[in-house]
């Protein structure tokens, strides 16, 4: 959990609840077998690539794997690059920190300094300790973290009662967008059904596509260890879960519930002022330091919307995404409020460290060292990683001070995103497992895919400021919004297109799901289309003949007796506590949380009749909090001894390691010969020539 992700998080659960997620459970079957079989994550670790270009350079070829790394890392860069922004101005609206400092005669904006402290840390941890050192800080963060959890939920059902404060909040919204039934959500805008689908078809087509954290996709012992993370990770979540949706539930609580009129007030007359200060400082007077009144911060919001509707929207933004976190300077007690202060800094150190290093390597090993053509000296490899990190930290730094955020943080992720994502996972699953995928359909998609993102970000961009003034100004605005309305009658209400002076008819969301979805039919269409030979899989999965080392994978005969095992992925490779653990999580995954908690209550709601709004609010307080709170009690206990003793047995292993099998040609290159051993070693069957890894 990154303290940027606790934010968006926040920021769509206040703007629509936790209703729509209860359709989410419609992708726990498809989620769970994929968990369970390996899906991407087996056979990626199989090709023993030490990153996704390697990968996709012996699948592909040399200028798709430059190709691919260049738009990964210009979409990852610019991803990262409002990380520090907003992590910065959590803790500035948090804390209750002035926006801007004066000295020396110069009046510096506060959220650069804290940037230059976090950025800071996290460059320094990063350079010098490396992906091994970054690995050690994300255990220890979640380790520290998981009891600050529990405190901070603990303080927010002590502030507030679920029944007498949070639950009859949260039901008093209007018909269509409710917080907590899931049949009455109809009219929610952003976050809503077709969010839920998105996600859905997203997660299935880009499994392995985001490299936000590409170290630790090959640091696995082996395949199956790699598969086993991801089964255990099912409960890794623990109270981070429960905390956040009630961080936000308990902000809308405190802005919207009559007890407690007077902070609410408070709070919206703070955020405001302070909002104005921090993005449209010339519209405030230069010696105004004490907050004007109310009225006055009113009429200067409404003046500012008038005379310009982009900076307003920035503004709008800002308050949006700082709702909760002032909020909840309000509503934590003394103490805790320092523990959830600490969590934030965790969050964001660790999250960059991560980020910093992945972009950065995937520079450097899928850009430059490809380009070069010939292997980098360890200690010039190394310092040139550390140049290129520190290069993205700066970069970080100046797009978070001058970039103008115009849409919710996870809408931003989403369309940013998509000019890697929009065509990459049908490269990665394509390469992964179908032969006839071909260069040319990779390319296609690829090209296609980054085109059509920019294309988005562009039109947000310059929709407030240039297009809706021209329409407005040229008399095509009512032709615009006949055409827009037009296009989204026959989706309604799942998808609403209006025009108006501020936002973008087609959100983020819906862009990357059209983007994805022409992408992967020229993927598909291209390479039917240019395949000649079927790709030699079994060499790129080191099966079959080319089988080197270690325990060879023997699948289990299908009888009546190991039906259900086959089904959820188990092998001969599976010890007594692997067995153990993919059954609990197909017990959990499977029989409670989808066929108790979303089958069952579905088809009594659509069968027998709608419950009643409060039923709904009993529902999800013993759900998510009751039986959730259980399992993140026992699965703190469980992680915290299970991190700390596999810590200890990560550095006995690489204490114990022979130094002499490590090799200098370790570096991720693909030499495009085979020596004449190996040659004699493994028979070439018919089919084209595939490229040797170097390992």
């Amino acid at each position: 959990m990154g303290l940027i992700s606790l934010v968006a998080l926040m920021e769509a659960q206040y703007n629509s609840g936790f209703a729509y997620n209860f359709w989410a459970a419609i992708d726990d079957p498809i989620g769970i077998f994929l968990g369970l079989i390996g899906y991407c994550t087996y056979r990626y670790r199989e090709t023993r690539s030490m990153t996704m270009g390697q990968f996709l350079e012996m699948r592909y070829s040399r200028p798709f794997r430059i190709f691919a790394g260049t738009l990964q890392s210009i979409a990852g860069v610019i991803n990262y690059a409002i990380f520090p922004a907003v992590s910065a101005r959590f803790l500035i609206y948090y804390c209750g920190l002035p926006v801007r400092v004066s000295a020396l005669g110069l009046t510096i904006p506060t959220f650069q300094i804290l940037m230059l402290l976090l950025l800071g840390l996290a460059l320094f941890i990063t350079t010098r300790g490396g992906q091994l050192t970054i690995m050690v800080t994300d255990c220890v963060q979640g380790l520290l973290s998981y009891p600050m959890y529990l405190i901070v939920v603990i303080a927010i059902f002590v502030k507030f009662s679920w029944f007498r404060d949070i639950a009859p909040t949260l039901l008093d919204r209007p018909p269509g967008e409710s917080m907590l039934n899931p049949f009455d959500i109809h009219r929610l805008r952003n976050f809503n059904l077709f969010y839920v689908f998105v996600g859905m078809f997203s997660g299935i087509l880009n499994r392995m596509a985001w490299q936000g954290n590409t170290g630790y996709q090959s640091c696995a012992l082996n395949a199956h260890e790699q598969k086993m993370g991801a089964v255990i990770g099912t409960w890794r979540n623990g109270f981070s879960g429960m905390m956040y949706v009630l961080l936000a539930v308990s902000a809308y609580t405190l802005l919207n519930n009559p007890r407690f009129e007077s902070q609410a007030v408070q709070v919206r007359h703070e955020l405001a002022w302070k909002a104005l200060q921090d993005v449209a400082p010339n519209t405030v007077a230069a010696a105004a330091d004490a907050m004007p009144s109310a009225d006055e911060v009113r009429a200067r919001l409404a003046a500012l919307e008038t005379e310009s509707p982009a900076l307003y929207k920035k503004v709008s933004t800002i308050q949006t995404q700082m709702r909760v976190p002032l909020a909840l300077r309000h509503i934590l007690p003394v103490g805790v409020l320092g523990v959830f202060c600490a969590i934030g800094v965790f969050l964001c150190v660790s999250t960059d460290t991560t980020y910093l290093h992945s972009w950065g390597s995937i520079i450097v090993q899928d850009i430059i060292l490809p380009l070069r053509g010939r292997a980098f000296a360890p200690e010039v490899q190394l310092r040139l990683l550390r140049r290129i990190i520190t290069g993205v930290a700066v970069f970080a730094f100046l797009f978070s001070s001058y970039f103008s955020q115009m849409d919710f943080i996870l809408m931003f992720f989403s369309i940013t995103g998509a000019i890697w994502l929009g065509g990459a996972g049908s490269c990665i699953v394509g390469g992964l497992y179908w032969k006839r995928g071909t260069t040319a359909g990779a390319w296609s998609a690829l090209l296609c895919g980054s085109t059509l993102a920019t294309s988005g970000i562009i039109l947000q961009q310059l929709w407030p400021r240039t297009i809706y003034p021209w329409l407005a100004a040229t008399g095509r605005l009512a032709a615009a919004s006949r055409f827009v309305e037009r296009l989204s009658a026959p989706f309604e209400p799942i998808l609403l297109w209006r025009v108006n002076p501020t936002t973008f008819p087609i959100n983020s969301r819906e862009w990357t799901f059209f983007t994805m979805l022409i992408s992967l039919t020229l993927y598909i269409v291209v390479s039917r289309l240019t395949c000649r030979t079927p790709f030699n899989m079994d060499r790129l999965l080191h099966r079959g003949i080319y089988h080197r080392e270690g325990v060879r994978h023997e699948a289990l005969p299908w009888t009546w007796r190991n039906v259900f095992s086959k089904l959820i992925g188990i092998n001969s490779q599976y010890t007594r506590g692997d067995r153990i653990l993919a059954r609990a999580v197909f017990a959990w995954s499977f029989g409670y949380a989808y066929l108790i908690n979303f089958v069952t209550v579905a088809v009594w709601n659509l069968v027998f009749g709608r419950w009643p709004n409060h039923w709904w609010a009993n529902w999800f307080f013993i759900r998510g909090f009751i039986i959730s709170g259980i399992v993140a009690s026992i699965s703190t206990v469980w992680f915290t001894i299970g991190g700390t003793l596999d810590l200890r047995r990560m550095f006995r292993r690489l204490a114990a390691r022979d130094e002499n099998e490590l090799s200098a040609l370790d570096d991720g290159r693909v030499v495009g010969h085979v020596s004449a051993e190996d040659a004699e070693r493994f028979k070439e069957p018919a089919g084209p020539d595939v490229p040797e890894t170097k390992e």
